[in-house]
C-alpha cells in the first residue's frame, strides 16, 4: 500500500492519509463488534444516569418548566453557534426577541435564532415524521435559511459529497 493510503487503526475508526497531505477519519461500522465496557466507563455512566435523574426530579419541582426549557434552548443555541464563529451572546438573543416582539430594530443574531427555530421546527415535524435522514435534511435546510452557509451553492438541507477539512 502506498504511504498516502496507509491506515492507522483505532477502535472508533481509522485515520487514512490522503494524497493532499491531510488525514481523513473513516469511522468504524456500527454497532461495534465485541463491545466490552470497562468498569471505569460503567461507573461514569452510572454517575451520568444519577445526574439525569436529579435533573428530572428538579424539573418536576419547577413552577414553570417551560421557562427552564425556553432558556436552556437559547443557551444551547448560543454555545453551538459560537462553535461556528458567531459572536452573539445570550443577552443579544434575549434583546433581539424582546425587540422583535415589539417591532423594534433587530440585533444581528440570525444564526442563533435559526438554531432555535430549527429546533422548534424539528420537534413539530416529529409529530408526523419519524427520526430519519429526511428529518435531518429538513432541519438543516431550516437552520441555514438566510445565514452564511445558506447560499444555494452550499446545498443547505443536503449531505456533503466532499471531504470537510478542519484545522
Amino acid at each position: 500500500m502506498s504511504p498516502a493510503g496507509r491506515r492507522r487503526s483505532r477502535r472508533a475508526g481509522v485515520l487514512v492519509a490522503q494524497a493532499a497531505g491531510y488525514k481523513a477519519f473513516i469511522p468504524a461500522d456500527l454497532p461495534p463488534k465485541n463491545l466490552v465496557l470497562a468498569s471505569a466507563f460503567l461507573h461514569r455512566l452510572s454517575i451520568a444516569d444519577r445526574a439525569l435523574a436529579r435533573l428530572d426530579g428538579a424539573v418536576t419541582t419547577l413552577p414553570n418548566p417551560d421557562l427552564f426549557i425556553y432558556m436552556y434552548v437559547r443557551r444551547e443555541a448560543v454555545l453551538s453557534s459560537q462553535i461556528e464563529g458567531t459572536q452573539a451572546s445570550m443577552i443579544d438573543v434575549l434583546q433581539y426577541e424582546a425587540e422583535r416582539d415589539r417591532g423594534e430594530q433587530e440585533v444581528p443574531v440570525g444564526e442563533v435564532i435559526n438554531y432555535i427555530d430549527a429546533l422548534r421546527y424539528g420537534l413539530d415535524r416529529l409529530k408526523t415524521l419519524p427520526v430519519s435522514l429526511r428529518l435531518v435534511r429538513e432541519i438543516h435546510d431550516h437552520l441555514m435559511q438566510g445565514v452564511r452557509g445558506g447560499e444555494p451553492h452550499r446545498t443547505p438541507g443536503e449531505f456533503r459529497t466532499t471531504q470537510n477539512c478542519w484545522g
